[in-house]
């Protein structure tokens, strides 16, 4: 675990890919746990520490995950969330180029819209498949997914997208990206031709902004990118 930010109220740390946010079904230890204990020795704290998990990262997802170390900023957190006002930016890698592809829905073709980079879909839950599908116009069950993108960085095989979520939904990123042809790299569920050796998908939660619940001072943290990583080389120079 990678402490990024911290205060007396807020917790935000790196998660490595597989990692989970919150305990599962699964029994695997937690990122919220991890962190639990890296406070508790940090500061000799006697018994439970508190820590209120704002908001997840799908397992195979690496990058910026924000805590409350305090049941005021959780409630604010929680609230601010809900209404928007936490701004994540993700990074994507894929090896196709985004563009706009024909969908075949109910039997007929459409287009799906991109205007402006911006991807508008109708998404559908499969619980027992822990999946989205996305449609073009909206249907039964469906909730409206809005997301940017823009391609910051171009290597020989990849592309590396930045992607801004205007809605918040099941695996919106990885559905949406999908449904235009260009799914990211690793994620067999949504059509990558191959999985990543450690069973990962090449999405990283790079940056979150938010005005502080208590100081109300702005606060901009952003991923550490590791020599080593795909991201890393595909980045633009001037980060």
């Amino acid at each position: 675990m990678q402490v990024v930010y911290e205060d007396n109220h807020i917790i935000i740390v790196y998660k490595e890919s597989g990692e989970i946010v919150q305990g599962d079904k699964t029994g695997d230890v937690p990122l919220s746990d991890i962190v639990k204990q890296y406070l508790k020795e940090k500061y000799q704290k006697p018994g439970n520490v508190f820590l209120g998990v704002t908001h997840r990262l799908d397992r195979p997802v690496s990058g910026l995950v924000v805590f409350a170390k305090t049941s005021k900023a959780l409630t604010r957190l929680n609230k601010m969330f809900a209404n928007g006002e936490v701004h994540k930016t993700y990074w994507a890698i894929t090896e196709t180029h985004p563009r706009p592809l024909p969908v075949k829905e109910g039997g007929s073709n459409h287009r799906i819209k991109t205007e402006d980079n911006l991807l508008t879909h109708w998404l559908v839950r499969n619980e027992k498949q822990n999946k989205s599908y996305a449609y073009d116009h909206e249907v039964p069950r469906s909730k409206k997914a809005v997301l940017h993108y823009r391609m910051i960085g171009q290597g020989d095989r990849y592309q590396l997208l930045e992607v801004n979520l205007m809605t918040g939904r099941h695996h919106q990123i990885r559905c949406q990206l999908s449904a235009i042809g260009c799914p990211i790299k690793g994620d067999l569920k949504y059509g990558a031709k191959r999985s990543n050796p450690d069973g990962s998908i090449s999405l990283l939660s790079y940056k979150v902004e938010f005005v502080h619940p208590v100081s109300k001072e702005p606060v901009v943290v952003t991923s550490p990118l590791f020599p080593d990583s795909l991201f890393a080389r595909l980045a633009p120079q001037d980060l």
